[in-house]
């Protein structure tokens, strides 16, 4: 068979978990706009339900839903696999965009903690895992699905906001490649890999701490979430006969 591309999302329902976040807002806004139903996955709690709202006032197209799960909680994953399954009906994309880091200084061995550590790898990790165990039957039902997680170039540089975010990205690396394996034909498996991001997803640095990194990216700036969320995009609607790849998204940073 010959794929036409890009390839149409008419019809297809694509889940983003951390959806109301930088990232997942953007490919949210992406992946509707090329036709998708998006299920916006947020995690529970007043103020996440409420930046998920505003997430579906900016998309284009009907039928679009939120919903509340926290992807450290399993029970919480299976439930969302269920809302979606009675909601829609199907499940074609799985986007993973939910993770959280906070910095310790890679020389502060005694700083990264057992308990933090844990959490990295549980949120980060486990998470990520534990949602494509959730949605793989359905994804498998699809016959043409996909799964797309976000990385981080820390994963192949072993340098990010600590020692074990690192390791917990070159993990997710691992099991792109593990679950592309085990999950083809029906369901291919890919990462995108950004550098540093214009989110406010490290605590503590924001725009100016930013443009501080610009001049040393090839690209002399730091990527926007669209960015990303383009990378995430043409996984769907150009890249159909790739499956386990890494997909960089740094501006060549990875490369100093």
């Amino acid at each position: 068979m010959t794929d036409s591309y890009p390839r149409s999302l008419q019809g297809k329902v694509a889940l983003v978990v951390g959806g109301a976040g930088g990232v997942g807002r953007a490919t949210c806004r992406l992946l509707a706009e090329a036709g998708a139903l998006c299920a916006i996955n947020h995690r529970p709690g007043d103020d996440k339900a409420g930046e998920a709202r505003a997430v579906l006032a900016e998309l284009e197209g009907d039928g679009h839903a939120a919903f509340p799960a926290d992807v450290a909680d399993t029970t919480s994953i299976e439930r969302l696999r269920d809302d979606i399954q009675e909601r829609f009906g199907r499940l074609d994309i799985l986007v993973n965009t939910a993770g959280f880091t906070q910095p310790v200084p890679h020389g502060e061995l005694d700083m990264l903690t057992d308990e933090l550590i844990d959490r990295l790898f549980v949120v980060n990790w486990r998470g990520q895992f534990a949602t494509v165990r959730a949605f793989a039957p359905m994804l498998k039902a699809s016959g043409d699905g996909l799964i797309v997680s976000v990385s981080s170039i820390a994963g192949a540089t072993g340098s990010g906001s600590s020692v074990a975010y690192c390791a917990v990205k070159a993990g997710i690396d691992v099991m792109t490649k593990s679950l592309a394996r085990v999950l083809a034909p029906e369901v291919r498996v890919m990462a995108v890999s950004p550098g540093v991001v214009q989110t406010d997803f490290v605590p503590g640095r924001g725009p100016e701490q930013n443009a501080k990194l610009a001049p040393s990216i090839p690209m002399r700036r730091v990527a926007e979430p669209e960015d990303v969320a383009a990378a995430i995009l043409a996984c769907a609607t150009h890249l159909v006969y790739s499956t386990g790849g890494i997909i960089d998204v740094d501006g060549g940073r990875k490369l100093v």
